[in-house]
């Protein structure tokens, strides 16, 4: 039976990139070029639509297709999706929203060796949390296009056979060293199968055996027959099924004979009735096979005409970042990361716990737009997009990263008492970020008293030139508090600071008459002892030094970074402390900051991940290494 389909209850949808922005951002490219020819001169106007994946019969029974274009995003389950398929997630799906389509949610699971159900389902979820979802609602019926390419094995079988007896294909008994070197090379044609010249009647009888598992695996191959001597060695016989005994994670033991993907794909393409396959710049060379296979299926009745058409597009290369499903396993597998949701990671499980956003993953993906052509995508790019995304969304908070104990020596002198605590507020969002109509949220309140917490670097015994902050004799604000002067500190033994000491001025408050009646040269974030709390903060940064880590045959673990992480023991305001995971917040100066999903409130912690500097990068780094040079 195939696998279940999601519940028609999933309908949530994310702004798209043009909502976000309220302006219209999406840009022309070849593809929208392509699918607006297409439209205008009707290629696909006359299709049927059967209500489902079928034949050229069960589409004939159906109805015209309400749908005037049908994507896919056929994922292959045998690992984590990472930001390169986000791009063609946003791709695909996009393009069928904006002309009035559907994208597939196909799975191309044909290869039982390496496909998991733990891979199924995080797909799905991936796609789902981007904001894209897989039902269609036309005419008020709605029908849910999540498919498996396995359910289609009875049809590709169907096909292998008339392939045979059109004379279009023939099982090869070869042995894998003999047909690679009998294949040829660019400047050599290859050579004839000792088997190509087999009868029909002789080819299907010995593919039923292989289906029937009397050929050991490896011991035959079905082989399409095309052109040995093609300049494009892709059309040299490619083989289309092959022998394999592994149980399928749908179709369990039922099969012991596997279609290729190159033979499988444009059937599965063809039996959705997808207008437009899109692929990447790898798959160009396929192409001519893609476009051979579906003629000779559609000269023979089994598919409708016309055929999906093939368009490739260049994949993302994103600096700092790989994007192996084998390297990123290997990274796992030898715990140079935590798991495949590592904040580090650019899995898209990992850039979710890093705190991104889909929003800012689909603005990033129709920024960079889309071409034929390979070129390098630089990663504050993506950063860039985000802070954009979250500017206006996340809340403020104080955070003091690296805390040493600011006293104020007169608190008891002016308030008539060392425990006397007073409220502070300050906006939960600028008034300048609030948009008109919108309902800004309430204030956050937190207590100022006699002890409070600064940041280490903002006091300096002896200042350097330019230096504004606190420094003996040197006046500065606490933000949302009291202006202050500073007194001098306290040291240990070895030298280092373990208080600064300073004196508050009356009648200087924040929102007060008096704000303004003494001017400070700065102001500075700080936290209340009173009512501050403990947080774990993992200030994250890029895993590779190398802006292009495996390019060129590097050896990609020699670029890891050694400082990509660092945890700090910082204290946070309340409002912070009592975020929910996943709540993405700025940490006035630091950055855009994330509650981790995963370990946020577990026992009471507190724990945040930092997602991306207020500048990027460079300050991100600077950042890093000020705090690990601090708690050295």
């Amino acid at each position: 039976m195939p696998p279940p389909s999601l519940s028609s209850s999933i309908s949530r949808h994310h702004q798209a990139p043009a909502e976000i922005e309220g302006q219209a951002l999406r840009t022309s490219n070849f593809l929208r070029q392509v699918i607006e020819k297409d439209l205008a001169t009707g290629t696909y106007a006359q299709r049927q639509w059967g209500g489902g994946p079928g034949d050229a019969a069960f589409h004939d029974a159906g109805q015209p297709d309400p749908a005037k274009i049908r994507t896919r995003f056929p994922p292959e389950p045998n690992g984590y999706l990472h930001v390169g398929h986000a791009k063609s997630i946003c791709l695909n799906f996009g393009l069928a929203r904006d002309y009035g389509g559907v994208c597939h949610m196909r799975f191309d699971d044909t290869n039982p060796e390496k496909e998991e159900k733990e891979y199924v389902d995080s797909i799905l979820d991936a796609v789902q949390w981007l904001g894209f979802n897989w039902e269609s609602n036309f005419n008020g019926k709605q029908e849910s296009h999540l498919y498996y390419a396995s359910n289609y094995f009875d049809f590709m079988y169907r096909a292998a056979e008339y392939l045979i007896t059109a004379g279009h294909a023939y099982v090869d008994e070869q042995t894998a060293e003999d047909m690679r070197i009998n294949r040829g090379d660019f400047g050599k044609p290859g050579v004839d199968s000792p088997f190509r010249s087999r009868s029909p009647e002789e080819n299907l009888a010995r593919f039923r055996e292989m289906r029937d598992g009397k050929l050991a695996d490896g011991a035959a191959v079905l082989r399409a027959k095309i052109d040995m001597a093609s300049p494009n060695i892709n059309l040299r016989d490619p083989a289309i099924y092959r022998i394999r005994r592994a149980t399928h994670h749908n179709t369990g033991d039922a099969w012991c004979i596997y279609p290729m993907y190159t033979f499988a794909h444009p059937i599965e393409d063809a039996l959705e009735q997808i207008t437009h396959s899109i692929a990447t710049l790898e798959f160009e060379d396929q192409r001519p096979f893609y476009d051979w296979l579906l003629e000779r299926l559609c000269e023979g009745g089994l598919l409708k005409a016309p055929p999906p058409r093939q368009y490739e597009f260049a994949r993302l290369n994103l600096t700092y970042v790989i994007t192996s499903k084998r390297k990123l396993a290997q990274l796992v597998n030898e715990k140079k990361v935590s798991g495949w949701d590592d904040p580090r990671m650019p899995t898209i499980v990992g850039l979710r716990r890093r705190g991104y956003t889909p929003e800012a993953i689909q603005l990033f993906a129709e920024r960079i737009g889309v071409t034929k052509s390979d070129s390098w995508i630089d990663y504050s790019t993506l950063d860039g997009c985000l802070r954009e995304d979250l500017e206006n969304k996340a809340h403020r908070g104080m955070a003091v990263l690296d805390p040493v104990k600011l006293v104020l020596t007169n608190w008891a002198e002016v308030f008539g008492s060392d425990g006397y605590t007073e409220d502070c507020t300050q906006p939960a969002l600028p008034h300048s970020t609030i948009a008109e109509g919108q309902t800004p949220p309430p204030d956050r309140v937190f207590k100022i008293g006699k002890d409070v917490w600064i940041e280490r670097e903002d006091f300096e015994e002896v200042p350097p030139k330019g230096y504004k902050r606190l420094f003996p004799g040197n006046v500065v604000r606490l933000k949302g508090g009291y202006v202050i002067e500073c007194t001098g500190c306290a040291k240990d033994a070895e030298g280092k600071v373990t208080e600064v000491h300073a004196k508050v001025i009356p009648g200087t408050k924040s929102g007060t008459p008096g704000a303004d009646s003494v001017k400070a040269k700065a102001a500075i974030t700080w936290v209340g002892n009173a009512d501050g709390v403990s947080a774990e903060v993992r200030l994250y940064d890029r895993l590779f030094t190398d802006p292009q880590p495996d390019a060129g045959g590097k050896n990609f673990l020699d670029a890891l970074n050694p400082d990509s992480l660092k945890v700090v023991t910082a204290v946070v305001e309340p409002s912070l402390a009592a975020a929910k995971p996943d709540q993405k917040f700025q940490f006035e100066r630091h950055g855009y900051f994330v509650a981790d999903r995963a370990d946020h409130g577990v026992g009471g912690k507190v724990v945040f991940n930092r997602v991306t500097g207020l500048k990027g990068f460079v300050a991100q780094s600077q950042s890093a290494e000020l705090v690990a040079s601090r708690h050295e």
